[in-house]
């Protein structure tokens, strides 16, 4: 289906398509898959579901547990899988970064149709087989982007590959091979933007246009966006996000940043209370739920993903789709947030803040004291600063006029706190 196609489909077509690839969804599971044809079948599920919302009352949640869980009971894949194992040609696993890691694997079906779900991220990113496209990370078992890079090549893009590469060797190699797209995750993009100057390398001499952002937060956090596209010359930041055990879920709006579409053709997706487990109403906040239509082979069903989405009013967007809308993006996870003071803060909303004064690197920590948590956070400005001291001070302010609670603000020398390729980990819990 074309681009243009989807976009002109209505709700109805799409709840048409979508309950259509759930009925060959379930009939493949319960017959093939050990995993969920046991989990179904204690709930009392067949393939002969008549709607959507048939589905979604017959059909139990899937959690991450689960699924580690039935990996260790049945090393080393597990048994969420729709096919024996000479079927799979593609290995990959979770960073890790929450728990246990998990291991995936994909037939060639499965992985043509990520490979669809991340063409759609290049066309609404307006990427054109003409346009070179750069892979700074390190290709290793995480997911990240090995989808991307095999959607770029389908695409006819000339695809560059940065793995095994110093970041002074990567910015040579965007520099020289004329570079027109760059994917990357938010922090690893300013960092890159820092060893430029480091090394006096001009990326207004480059060709870069486009950053697609994925891996966590920082592409639809409108300050973030603003640093980054500042530092790459007024390159445009399009946001994007998915997860190994899920594939490539979202795009963002070619009309207004900060807004990701679901691909719905390829998942049904949910919005709920992650609490009561109700789905929450348009414009309110809640769990992203998803069901993924094309990866038979290790599908999930109903799978509570962790991250924390605000669900868009009803109703086409300007760009003329009418898929399920994301309003900033993920906002963050539900194991990511803290309560300090008696707020509940997401570290989004804390970077958000601290980007939007200027501060380049960040690192918070929280800790109780005497029953309260507290926050403090180190922060390093741009190396131009000339008085330090008074930007901290002002930092500070900034902080306690938007949170209605003080924080300790320092300051630490330029270059003293960690950079990232992949997911940023700024945040410390004592």
């Amino acid at each position: 289906m074309t681009p243009s196609a989807r976009c002109s489909l209505d709700r109805f077509a799409i709840e048409a398509i979508q309950l259509e690839k759930l009925q060959l969804l379930l009939t493949t599971v319960l017959s093939r898959n050990p995993f969920y044809s046991a989990k179904l079948q204690r709930a009392g599920v067949s393939a002969a579901i008549a709607s959507l919302a048939e589905f979604v009352a017959a059909v139990p949640f899937t959690d991450k547990s689960e699924i580690v869980d039935d990996q260790s009971k049945y090393p080393p894949f597990g048994s969420n899988l729709s096919y024996p194992l000479e079927r799979y040609t593609r290995f990959h696993q979770t960073s890790g970064t929450t728990g246990t890691p998990v291991r995936w694997l994909d037939t060639p079906e499965s992985w043509e149709w990520m490979v669809d779900c991340w063409t759609r991220v290049y066309q609404s990113a307006h990427t054109l087989p003409q346009d070179r496209v750069f892979f700074p990370f390190s290709f290793g078992p995480f997911l990240g982007f090995w989808v991307a890079f095999d959607a770029a090549t389908r695409m006819g893009c000339l695809s560059i590959s940065g793995g095994n590469m110093r970041s002074a060797a990567r910015l040579r190699a965007i520099l020289d091979s004329g570079v027109t797209v760059l994917c990357s995750t938010p922090s690893y993009a300013v960092h890159l933007a820092e060893i430029a100057a480091e090394e006096k390398i001009d990326l207004r001499k480059g060709k870069v246009h486009t950053i697609i952002a994925a891996g966590e937060p920082g592409g639809s956090i409108p300050a973030t966006r603003a640093l980054i596209e500042r530092l790459w010359s007024g390159a445009r930041v399009v946001d994007h996000h998915g997860m190994t055990e899920v594939g490539p879920v979202t795009y963002e709006c070619p009309e207004r940043c900060g807004i990701l579409h679901i691909i719905e053709d390829g998942y049904f997706a949910e919005v709920v209370d992650p609490v009561s487990l109700e789905s929450v109403q348009p414009g309110a906040t809640g769990e992203l739920v998803l069901t993924n239509l094309g990866r038979l082979g290790s599908p999930l069903l109903r799978y509570r993903t962790g991250d924390i989405v605000r669900r868009s009013q009803d109703g086409p967007c300007g760009c003329g789709s009418a898929e399920l809308s994301l309003d900033g993006g993920i906002l963050g996870r539900c194991d990511d947030m803290v309560i300090v003071r008696g707020v509940n803060l997401y570290p989004s909303a804390v970077e958000e803040i601290l980007r939007s004064c200027g501060v380049l690197e960040f690192r918070v920590q929280t800790s109780q004291h005497c029953g309260l948590a507290e926050m403090s956070i180190q922060i390093e400005p741009d190396p131009s600063c000339s008085d330090t001291a008074i930007f901290a001070k002002r930092v500070a302010v900034t902080l306690h006029n938007a949170l209605g609670f003080r924080v300790h603000v320092s300051y630490v020398p330029y270059g003293t706190l960690p950079r990232f390729e992949g997911k940023g980990n700024r945040w410390i819990r004592g």
